[in-house]
C-alpha cells in the first residue's frame, strides 16, 4: 500500500526540489535564489541532493503572496528571521505577520491615496508651474537645487 493509498503522508520525509517545483509552480532557479537569500532552508543527502522540509512549502506560498502585494522580500526575509527554521510556524506567528503587512498596505494605500488627491488637483489647476507645484516639487523643496528638471530624491515616506 503505497502513502496515498493509506490516506497518510509522513510529515517528517523531506521532498526533493522536484517535489517542491511540482507543489509549488516555482522555478529551480528561483528556489535557489530564495535559499542564497536565507528564505528557505534545505538540506542535502547522500547524493548532494536538496531535500525541503514539508514546512517549506508555506513559506515558499508566503513568498508567492508577499510578492503579488508589494511586500519587498527584504521586509519578508526581516519576519521569516523571527520564524522558526525547524519546524512549522504557528498561528500566531502568521497572525503577527499579517498585521506587520496590513500596516504596511494602510500605508501604501494612504500614500498612493495622497498621491491621487494632488494628482487630481495638479490636472485641475493648469498652474504649470514646475517650480512651485505641490506633485513635482512638493514645498518647493528643491528650489535650492537649480533651475531645470531635478530629481527626486526618494525620502523615507515613499515604498521601495
Amino acid at each position: 500500500m503505497t502513502v496515498a493509498e493509506a490516506g497518510h503522508i509522513d510529515l517528517d520525509v523531506p521532498l526533493t526540489i522536484g517535489e517542491v517545483i511540482g507543489r509549488t509552480g516555482v522555478p529551480a532557479s528561483a528556489l535557489h535564489f530564495y535559499e542564497r537569500k536565507g528564505l528557505i532552508h534545505s538540506t542535502r543527502n547522500g547524493s548532494n541532493q536538496r531535500l525541503y522540509a514539508r514546512h517549506m512549502l508555506r513559506r515558499i506560498s508566503l513568498i508567492i503572496v508577499a510578492k503579488r502585494i508589494g511586500i519587498p522580500l527584504s521586509d519578508l526575509a526581516a519576519v521569516f528571521d523571527d520564524l522558526p527554521r525547524d519546524r512549522a510556524p504557528t498561528q500566531e506567528d502568521w497572525q503577527r505577520m499579517s498585521r506587520a503587512w496590513r500596516r504596511q498596505i494602510q500605508e501604501r494605500r494612504r500614500i498612493l491615496e495622497n498621491l491621487e488627491h494632488e494628482l487630481t488637483g495638479c490636472i485641475g489647476c493648469g498652474c504649470l508651474s514646475m517650480k512651485a507645484c505641490r506633485l513635482l516639487n512638493p514645498d518647493d523643496a528643491l528650489q535650492h537645487d537649480g533651475p531645470g528638471p531635478v530629481r527626486l530624491q526618494d525620502s523615507p515616506e515613499r515604498p521601495d
